[in-house]
């Protein structure tokens, strides 16, 4: 299971038609509301790099609150609970890799602002855990992100089914509900986090999040993307502190990360596992070295780009 929330990322070429764009307009309207108004339960499968898994979730509208219990049903166990997207416990090999993150809830999407990017089009109808489902496909209008093909619930506008495409149509991830039951509230016992699901610390500690100001930039960026957030989190055990920024789009997002190497011997990497990818280079600054990756659900070369372009200072650089 990865360390994000599968609704925010449900969220190839086909030809998108313009009568059809506003009734994608309206189906991506909806699903960006549905994880907040819409209770439920069921069974789905993730698929990525030719692995599977199977996972059972439980999650809960109540007063205002969004609260949901993940669990993998294979291989080794696996639980996240989280209260409006910011994560409480966490179990098997998620406890070393999942923090708490504040932007883990889903996204209100914007189709408007997605227009500029991505083709919107209904292409078609389905059948997903024996539901009726209306296909949307947000195909890239350039080669810097990833297509999607989403198969959303008639009535809920839930995604029972979702493909991560690159631009040949290839499949790098899919999510899909085996079953699906939304008249049935999860109650406090199925909500409830197992003896395994360990708390999370929130990131908040004032011991790890530490304030610098903004020392780098990059000098391209991936049309559409927009800054989002930057943090400096410093080891407690080194105290050495580790810049990050978070860039999107609406839909798509990617991170860059700067940590001083103090001497230690690193090797640039190149690597891609399904829709994720990881690049990073060295880069000499003024106050020393620094390795910078860029980790996100974009094109490897679309990576390699932004870490050639990053720069110490908060000027960017003219071309």
């Amino acid at each position: 299971m990865r360390a994000i929330p599968l609704l925010a990322l449900l969220l190839s070429g086909w030809f998108a038609v313009p009568a059809h764009a506003d009734e994608a307009q309206d189906w991506l309207t909806r699903l960006g509301r549905a994880e907040q108004q819409q209770s439920f339960q069921g069974t789905f499968i993730y698929e990525r790099n030719g692995s599977f898994s199977t996972h059972d979730i439980w999650h809960r509208v109540q007063n205002g609150q969004v609260r949901e219990r993940l669990l993998q049903l294979d291989g080794s166990a696996q639980e996240v609970v989280r209260v409006d997207g910011r994560t409480q416990c966490v179990s098997g090999t998620l406890v070393a890799g999942l923090g708490d993150s504040p932007d883990s809830s889903a996204r209100a999407l914007d189709p408007q602002a997605l227009k500029a990017f991505y083709d919107l089009a209904v292409i078609g109808k389905s059948r997903v855990a024996g539901r009726n489902a209306v296909i949307v496909a947000l195909t890239p209008r350039d080669q810097y992100r990833y297509g999607f093909e989403l198969h959303l619930d008639r009535e809920t506008a839930l995604p029972l089914k979702s493909l991560l495409l690159n631009d040949q149509g290839q499949l790098l991830e899919r999510f899909q509900f085996t079953q699906l039951n939304t008249s049935d509230v999860p109650d406090d016992h199925e909500l409830q986090p197992s003896g395994d699901c360990k708390p999370v610390v929130a990131s908040s500690n004032k011991e790890s999040e530490v304030d610098t100001p903004q020392a780098w930039t990059l000098d391209w960026l991936p049309p559409g993307f927009q800054l989002t957030s930057s943090r400096a989190r410093k080891d407690a055990k080194t105290n050495v502190v580790v810049n990050s920024l978070m860039y999107g789009d609406g839909l798509a997002r990617f991170s860059v990360f700067f940590e001083p190497l103090n001497g230690a011997a690193v090797t640039e990497t190149r690597t891609q596992l399904g829709p994720t990818v990881a690049v990073s280079r060295r880069l000499t600054a003024p106050e020393g070295e620094v390795m910078v990756t860029v980790v996100g659900e974009i094109p490897i070369g679309t990576a390699e780009r932004i870490a050639l372009s990053v720069r110490s200072g908060s000027t960017p650089v003219k071309p």
